[in-house]
C-alpha cells in the first residue's frame, strides 16, 4: 500500500507551480506516481512522495534520482521530448522559486508538450490503429530491443518469481476491491505456470533476451511525432523491473490492446514483432507474461480505488476487476491448431490468414507463417524488396517450405496456433505439415482457395507494397502446372466477401 512521507510539502510546491510558478496557467494530470503539469508548449513532471511494494519515491533524494534517470533513459528513445531537470528551491526569504539558488525542495522533469490526441491510447480510442501504424510500431519496438543493452544480471525465473509473489501479496491485500476467491485462483495458476516455464525464462536470459527495456510500454507511453510512433516515459525507478525479457516488455502493450478489446491490433503487433525478431519458442511465455502484466495493472487500479474519491473509486474498482479477469483468461489452457491455406497466387491466402489468425487461441491469436515473407528473410531482404529470379528456384523454394515446417513445429510445441500461408502446389510441400500435426497430436485444418483466372490476374496486377513478387506470368505458370485442390483439403471460392469466407471457414472447426 502507498504511504506518503512529505505530502504536505508537496502540496505547497504544487500550489506554487499551479499558481504561476511555471510562468502561466497550467493544466494538471494525476497518476499514482506523479503529477504532470501542462503548459502551452511544455510539460513538467513531479514525482509523488509515495511508497509502494514496487516503487519507493518517499524521499527527496529518491525522487531526484528517478527524475534524472528518466531524463537520461528517455533521451535515447524520444530526445525531441525530454529537455531538462529543474529544481524547485526554497529561497532565503522563505519563498519558493523555480531553478533558484536556494535549497532544492522538489525536482521537476521538463518536457516538450505534444497534443494529447497524438498519444496512442487516444489514437486507439478513435479507431486509428491502422495495420500500417501497428506494423510500424512493431518495427520501432523491435529496433529498440535490438539496440538495448543485454542484462544477464536481470530477468530469468528468479526475477519473475519476485514479481509474481509481489503481485500475489498486493492482490491479496485488496480484498475490499477484488474477490478473494478469484485472486487466490489467479495466484495458484500463475505460480504453476511460472514453475512450468522457469527453465525457458533462464534459457532466454542466457541467450541475451533479457535487456534494459522500456519497462512501462503501454499505449499512453507512445506518441505519434511527425506520423511515426515514438516510445517515451521509460520506467526509471527500478532496474529490476526494467532489466527484463524483451517479450515481457512487449507483453505490456499486447495486454493493453487486449484489455481494450483490440484483439486484431494486438495480434498484428505480436505477429509483426515476431517476424522481425523471430523467437518462436519464446512465445510459450506469452500467457504468463500477459497474465502478470494484467495482474500488475489490476493492483495499480486497486490501489487507486482504495485512495480515490467515491466516483473514482468505483471506476477504478471496475478497472481492477477487468484486469483481474484478463489475467485469469490469459492462463486459460488452449489447444493449438495447425492451419494450412493454399492456392495459386492472387487467391487471397494472406488476406484470409490475417483475418483468421486473431480468431484462434491462445490470445492474441495464431502466428502466421507466410512463405513470401520467409523467403525474403532467408535472403536478408525486407518483405517489400523484390528478389532475383534464382531466389525462386527449386532449391530455394524447398528451403522456404522446410522453414515453414521447422517454425511450425517450434510454435506448436510452444503452445501457439499456426496458420501456414503458401501455394502448397506440390504434395511434397503439403505432406510434412500433415505429418507434423499427427506427430504432435494437434488438429490440422487445410483450406484451398480458388478464383477465376481473370480475378487472380487482376489482383496480382493491382498489388503495391506487398511481400509477394508474383505477377500475371506467375499466375499463368501455376495454372499450367496444374495446381489444383489436394485431396482432403476444403475448397472455397475466394472471389466473395472476406467476412463471408471467414465465417464459412471457422464453421464446424470446434471439437
Amino acid at each position: 500500500m502507498p504511504g506518503a512521507t512529505s505530502a504536505g510539502g508537496q502540496a505547497d510546491v504544487l500550489a506554487f507551480l499551479e499558481g504561476g510558478g511555471l510562468g502561466g496557467p497550467v493544466g494538471r494530470v494525476d497518476t499514482h506516481g506523479a503529477v504532470i503539469l501542462l503548459g502551452r508548449e511544455r510539460a513538467w513532471k513531479m514525482k509523488r512522495a509515495v511508497r509502494f511494494s514496487f516503487m519507493d519515491l518517499s524521499t527527496l533524494d529518491r525522487r531526484e534520482a528517478a527524475i534524472r534517470a528518466e531524463l537520461a533513459l528517455n533521451r535515447s528513445t524520444a530526445p525531441e521530448l525530454y529537455r531538462a531537470v529543474l529544481p524547485v528551491t526554497r529561497e532565503a526569504d522563505g519563498r519558493l522559486a523555480l531553478g533558484g539558488p536556494g535549497e532544492p525542495v522538489e525536482w521537476l522533469l521538463e518536457m516538450r508538450r505534444f497534443p494529447a490526441e497524438d498519444q496512442l491510447d487516444r489514437v486507439a480510442a478513435r479507431g486509428g490503429l491502422t495495420p500500417a501504424l501497428v506494423e510500424g510500431l512493431a518495427r520501432a519496438i523491435a529496433a529498440f530491443h535490438d539496440a538495448a543493452e543485454p542484462r544477464p544480471d536481470g530477468g530469468g525465473a528468479d526475477a519473475m518469481r519476485a514479481v509474481v509473489e509481489g503481485n500475489a501479496a498486493d492482490l491479496e491485500g485488496l480484498s475490499t476491491v477484488l474477490p478473494p476467491d478469484a485472486v487466490a485462483a489467479l495466484n495458484v495458476a500463475t505460480a504453476a505456470e511460472l514453475d512450468r516455464r522457469a527453465a525457458l525464462l533462464d534459457a532466454r536470459r542466457a541467450a541475451g533476451e533479457v535487456r534494459r527495456c522500456h519497462g512501462d510500454l503501454h499505449l499512453a507511453n507512445i506518441v505519434l511525432l511527425d506520423g511515426r510512433p515514438v516510445l517515451f516515459d521509460c520506467l526509471e525507478f527500478s532496474e529490476d523491473l526494467a532489466a527484463i525479457d524483451v517479450l515481457y516488455d512487449l507483453a505490456f502493450l499486447v495486454m493493453d490492446l487486449l484489455e481494450r478489446g483490440l484483439r486484431e491490433p494486438a495480434w498484428r503487433l505480436l505477429q509483426a514483432y515476431n517476424d522481425r525478431r523471430t523467437g518462436d519458442a519464446g512465445l510459450a511465455l506469452m500467457p504468463l507474461f500477459l497474465s502478470v502484466r494484467a495482474a500488475v495493472r489490476a493492483k495499480i487500479a486497486g490501489f487507486t480505488a482504495t485512495g480515490a474519491g467515491h466516483a473514482d473509486r468505483e471506476a477504478e474498482r471496475r478497472r481492477a476487476l477487468a484486469y483481474l479477469d484478463l489475467a485469469r483468461a490469459a492462463l486459460t489452457p488452449a489447444t493449438p491448431v495447425l492451419v494450412a491455406i493454399g492456392g495459386r497466387s492472387g487467391t487471397g491466402k494472406s488476406t484470409l490468414a490475417a483475418a483468421l489468425a486473431p480468431r484462434l487461441e491462445p490470445m492474441p491469436g495464431a502466428v502466421t507463417l507466410r512463405s513470401d515473407i520467409i523467403r525474403k528473410r532467408l535472403h536478408g531482404r525486407e518483405p517489400t524488396e523484390r528478389l532475383p529470379g534464382d531466389a525462386y528456384g527449386a532449391a530455394a523454394t524447398a528451403r522456404v517450405y522446410a522453414t515453414i515446417v521447422e517454425r511450425a513445429a517450434a510454435l506448436l510445441r510452444a503452445g501457439r496456433s499456426v496458420v501456414a500461408d503458401a501455394v502448397f502446389g506440390r504434395e511434397a510441400e503439403r505432406s510434412p505439415l500433415e505429418r507434423l500435426a499427427a506427430e504432435l497430436g494437434v488438429r490440422f485444418r487445410a483450406v484451398w482457395l480458388e478464383a477465376p483466372d481473370a480475378v487472380l490476374e487482376a489482383r496480382v496486377a493491382a498489388r503495391t507494397g506487398d511481400a509477394s513478387d508474383a505477377g500475371v506470368a506467375v499466375v499463368r505458370h501455376q495454372g499450367a502446372m496444374g495446381f489444383t485442390a489436394p485431396p482432403g483439403w476444403r475448397v472455397l471460392r475466394s472471389d466473395r466477401g472476406a467476412a463471408a469466407l471467414l465465417d464459412e471457414i471457422v464453421t464446424g472447426w470446434e471439437g
